[in-house]
């Protein structure tokens, strides 16, 4: 059984998301998909597609760019939500330029006050190059520091690199 809270890391296509997928597709419970990311172009939206594909119809989408801390309240106890993904969700909130701190600190008591199973997928992205502009250093460093607070509250914290487990807090199910 999944733990109250999980958190799923790792690099760009490292098989984070596929590894989140099994965890929840492994629970007999009814599937919540928090859908965070947001299609401004033909590449992402078949991106979305495919996802949509690869879950097959036993999930429940609810797509949630800016909203996600809404989307966690109210759901049932009796179900696993995958919340997919927080780096996503993280860019949605610095493109819209509202209050980061705020933000986080809603994500954060949303996801402490769920009753319902969450596994939260997020990128790791401070095993790169320190970037060459304030923005993308401003995103790093804001990633981090969700990353950081999410893991702090999860119960079960997993790296996954070239689509390999590293299980970093608590014990997989």
């Amino acid at each position: 059984m999944l733990p109250k809270l999980s958190l799923i890391l790792g690099g760009a296509n490292s098989g984070k998301s596929a590894f989140a997928e099994a965890l929840v597709m492994a629970e007999s419970h009814p599937r919540i998909y928090i859908a965070t990311a947001q299609a401004f172009d033909d590449e992402m939206r078949q991106k979305v597609q495919s996802h949509l594909v690869q879950r097959g119809p036993n999930w429940k989408t609810i797509e949630a760019p800016l909203t996600t801390s809404d989307a966690l309240e109210n759901l049932p106890e009796d179900t696993v939500v995958l919340l997919d993904c927080a780096t996503m969700w993280l860019s949605n909130h610095m493109l819209a330029e509202t209050d980061l701190a705020a933000e986080q600190a809603k994500l954060l008591d949303a996801l402490k006050a769920c009753p319902a199973q969450v596994v939260v997928v997020s990128n790791e992205v401070g095993l790169d190059v320190v970037p060459e502009n304030a923005l993308a250093r401003r995103f790093r460093n804001a990633q981090g520091a969700l990353n950081q607070a999410i893991a702090k509250q999860a119960d079960l914290a997993v790296l996954v690199v070239a689509g390999l487990p590293m299980v970093l807090k608590g014990e997989l199910p």
